[in-house]
């Protein structure tokens, strides 16, 4: 990572269907920091199994700019837009990039999961993904963490151990998961986390 961009925020990169690795390659050689989310995917034949890697948020990479240089990151083979409001960019959370980064390195599985509405959420108390806080859903294959890039509205979710959940912590849902106060003890009911069906992400420029 180059000196100039230690300080710089995230923002999110709209490419080109199936060129969010080609960008980020493209941008890390000349020296910005990029990320681009990946998951573990296997396709199976009756004589092959396959594993490759696939993004977490198609057509999407992040990469640390800034929004007043963005002509470089524009001009950049397979980029389309950067994600903002109207003309102006709009940053990423700090907090939800790092979430997902150590979810990533923790090991666990991941994957896309529908967006969630910030509201009572819940801190890892234990295990690889300890400090972590996210919204705890409870499905028919186990317990999962949501993980959530509000700019984008867009989730994934990682598979966690029941045990490693801690208290139940209050949220304010403009806030980030990874901004919140201290934990407050309450009971935490999955079936009140609801999908946010109609609502749109800002627009890219």
């Amino acid at each position: 990572m180059g000196i100039r961009n230690q300080q710089l925020p995230w923002f999110a990169i709209l490419t080109r269907s199936g060129r969010e690795r080609n960008a980020t390659l493209l941008l890390g050689n000349t020296g910005y920091e990029c990320y681009l989310p990946v998951s573990k995917s296997i396709r199976r034949w009756s004589d092959r199994v396959k594993e490759s890697e696939v993004p977490l948020f198609p057509g999407y990479f992040f990469c640390r700019m800034n929004p007043y240089n963005r002509l470089p990151v524009l001009m950049t083979p397979g980029v389309i837009q950067i994600v903002g409001v109207g003309k102006t960019p709009i940053a990423v959370e700090e907090e939800e990039i790092a979430a997902i980064q150590l979810a990533g390195k923790s090991g666990m599985p991941m994957m896309p999961w529908p967006y969630l509405q910030v509201g009572e959420v819940a801190r890892i108390k234990e295990g690889p993904l300890r400090g972590l806080t996210g919204i705890v859903v409870k499905i028919k294959s186990g317990t999962k963490l949501v993980l959530c890039v509000s700019l984008l509205q867009r989730s994934v979710a990682v598979e966690l151990d029941r045990n490693w959940i801690g208290e139940a912590v209050a949220a304010t849902p403009a806030r980030n998961m990874g901004q919140l106060g201290p934990s407050t003890s309450m009971a935490i009911d999955p079936s009140r986390f609801g999908v946010m069906s109609d609502s749109k992400a800002p627009e890219a420029n």
